[in-house]
């Protein structure tokens, strides 16, 4: 029997309009499709998808059991997400055993920080596995402010506002321009290494970029304000130019 293929399709940043046709083509035609979700919610990849999806196609909701409810650094965290992950996987495995192709949906770009790679680690040498490329959100978010993010020879930073404070501020007073993925809770800390890094005042923060509800504004405007986990901040770099 002939084994089916695992296509980890990156869905960009939130616009339909913005996926790629490659996308578009395998989304239109699949038979299984699979996503991520938090319990008890759609899901935004599959929000993205909806209209596009056939109605015969079987759906394979995979359901975080842990986002926030206990901090990464507790051994548990890994050990959750691990077992999770491995039970995806096997699911996904066990339909291209059978020869069945799977859409499995990612925001974003399936390689830049998204869930798909867990999957991709623990398939790709026993089935057949493709990854469509995307848009990232940062390429949305930059693009909302109206400005250019990189010149010449700027360098650009992406860091997580996962990272510890001293780490946030010792690696943005060394770059050009900035991206700051991963903010919600962690607004303050990354506040104070902006602050602290002189970046503070040059600040965006583009909340649901290229998505129904995007907003972008100076940082400094949104104060005293927790940002929804769709949010990006950008710094633009003011490199050579001629």
């Amino acid at each position: 029997m002939n084994v089916g293929t695992i296509h980890g399709v990156g869905l960009g940043p939130g616009d339909p309009d913005l996926m790629s046709l490659r996308a578009h083509r395998l989304l239109t035609g699949a038979r299984h499709i699979a996503y991520f979700r938090k319990a008890g919610r759609t899901g935004q990849a599959r929000a993205i998808i909806d209209g596009l999806v056939h109605p015969d196609a079987i759906e394979f909701a995979m359901e975080y059991p842990v986002t926030t409810e206990i901090p990464v650094t507790d051994p548990r965290y890994n050990e959750i997400l691990s077992r999770f992950y491995a039970e995806c996987a096997a699911h996904l495995r066990a339909l291209a055993t059978r020869g069945e192709d799977v859409i499995v949906l990612s925001e974003g770009d399936p390689f830049f920080y998204g869930s798909f790679m867990h999957l991709y680690t623990r398939l790709k040498d026993d089935v057949p596995v493709q990854v469509v490329p995307a848009i990232t959100g940062m390429s949305a978010a930059w693009t909302a402010t109206g400005s250019p993010v990189t010149w010449g020879d700027d360098v650009l930073t992406v860091l997580m506002g996962t990272l510890s404070a001293a780490d946030l501020t010792d690696r943005m007073k060394t770059t050009d321009a900035l991206v700051v993925m991963k903010i919600g809770r962690n607004i303050e800390k990354v506040r104070a290494a902006l602050e602290a890094s002189g970046k503070y005042e040059d600040a965006w923060l583009i909340e649901y970029a290229s998505m129904p509800g995007q907003t972008v504004q100076r940082l400094s405007d949104a104060e005293g304000r927790v940002t929804p986990y769709f949010s990006i901040i950008v710094v633009h770099g003011q490199g050579r130019r001629p």
